[in-house]
């Protein structure tokens, strides 16, 4: 019924898109094929081991409305369109009526002004496109599928700037193009709004998000704080969102090249702790390994080491690897060579050491598994659930959990590939 479902969704939506496949589009396609191919294998996988718990066959996920900003335009915060952005809200229950939850929603970034109109006519640019979404993962209402949080209110941002919520240009004329860099007004837009939903009387909040979404986790977390009631308890956790700045297989700095465009395409050294911009060069601190310096908020940081994404855009994108010497590795980790497989656990140790000092974070928290993936918080499968990647024996939502509620040290980091069993690694061929 999984499967089915995100299968129309896709036709659908390819039907409306299918002429306007670049940047965000791309990334959204990914995610379509991502999901659908994710629920095929571990539905087979349960079943395999004659799982039959309500994660896999009985609990429907809840259809959420999308809500509109409708006050954001006089306060300029529009997606890159100049439609207003937008959110889902559950409201939680019981115990959880005081408690909130947010999910930033991910989706890439665009890099001129050509992708990022490209962007504008796809629900990653527009909210024409936006459509009712599922509530899973971190957002799930089940208990059996999300332990700690599952009463709470439960909130998804969408993601429509193209500039992990951070673009800050006043002028709509790019190139000629109309359009809109103002992922810093939609924040504080939204953060309003459900201030004024309740947000404001929480007594327990959790700002999370996903890629490009738990970049922008990273940005706002100290913000996110400020805004709330100095009593309530406030964490962060970032997804999949720990980029890191490092050379192609070619030598070619390929990642900081692309998010120097980002950062002075749409103004986001605004967006960016001060006190880096006026130290480094602006583009750098939009990298997590300079941000989490200044975070004072406690952090959870959820990261696999062996992030598909990166591989596939930061290590070895194609235009590094002309001979195609890498496509087959980096679609699938299975396909790697001895010679590949050493690389990419250098990839690891460079993401561990950039995680050094953190570890000694007494307020932080780590999950860093060694599997083929990208995000974790937005399934039911890998947040929790009979068949979810486990560290000392519990799943990425206990560990959560154990950290937020402070149950005890959550600092986990995973052997290097492929020594978890219990690892869901992403195959696309």
């Amino acid at each position: 019924m999984e499967i089915h479902r995100i299968r129309l969704w896709f036709r659908r939506w390819w039907g409306r898109n299918r002429v306007t496949l670049a940047g965000g589009c791309a990334v959204l396609i990914l995610a379509v094929i991502f999901t659908v191919r994710y629920w095929e294998h571990e539905e087979g996988r349960a079943e395999g081991r004659g799982v039959q718990d309500p994660v896999f066959r009985s609990l429907e996920p809840p259809l959420v409305d999308l809500t509109l900003l409708r006050k954001a335009k006089a306060e300029g915060a529009l997606c890159l369109d100049g439609s207003l952005p937008g959110y889902h809200l559950l409201r939680g229950e019981g115990s959880g009526s005081d408690k909130w939850v947010l999910h930033l929603e991910g989706g890439g970034w665009c890099i001129n002004a050509e992708s990022c109109a490209s962007r504008g006519r796809t629900a990653l640019g527009s909210s024409i496109y936006m459509e009712a979404m599922h509530f899973v993962g971190i957002l799930s209402p089940y208990p059996s599928q999300n332990p700690d949080f599952f009463n709470w209110n439960k909130v998804k941002v969408r993601y429509c700037d193209g500039a992990s919520f951070a673009g800050d240009v006043e002028s709509e004329d790019q190139s000629g193009l109309k359009l809109f860099f103002r992922g810093q007004h939609v924040w504080e837009a939204i953060i309003d709004q459900l201030l004024s939903e309740g947000l404001a009387k929480a007594k327990q909040a959790f700002l999370t998000g996903c890629s490009a979404g738990g970049l922008a986790t990273f940005i706002h977390c100290d913000n996110f704080r400020n805004r709330l009631p100095k009593d309530a308890t406030v964490k962060c956790l970032a997804d999949a969102g720990f980029f890191l700045d490092e050379k192609d297989i070619s030598g070619k700095e390929t990642v900081r090249s692309f998010f120097n465009e980002v950062v002075h395409l749409q103004g986001v050294a605004k967006s960016l702790p001060n006190d880096c911009v006026t130290a480094i060069e602006p583009p750098q601190c939009f990298f997590p390994h300079e941000l989490i310096k200044r975070i004072n908020t406690p952090l959870f940081i959820l990261n696999p080491a062996y992030d598909f994404w990166q591989i596939q855009h930061i290590l070895a994108p194609p235009e590094s690897d002309p001979g195609g010497q890498w496509r087959r590795c980096t679609m699938n980790i299975r396909y790697c060579n001895s010679n590949q497989i050493e690389i990419l656990h250098g990839f690891r140790k460079s993401l561990l050491d950039s995680l050094n000092k953190f570890q000694r974070n007494k307020k932080g928290g780590m999950f860093i598994n060694s599997c083929f993936v990208h995000c974790q918080t937005m399934s039911n499968i890998t947040w929790h659930s009979p068949t979810s990647p486990r560290l000392s024996n519990k799943t990425i939502a206990e560990a959560v959990g154990d950290w937020y509620f402070e149950r005890g040290v959550v600092m986990e980091i995973d052997c290097p590939y492929p020594c978890n069993p219990t690892c869901f690694n992403l195959e696309f061929i």
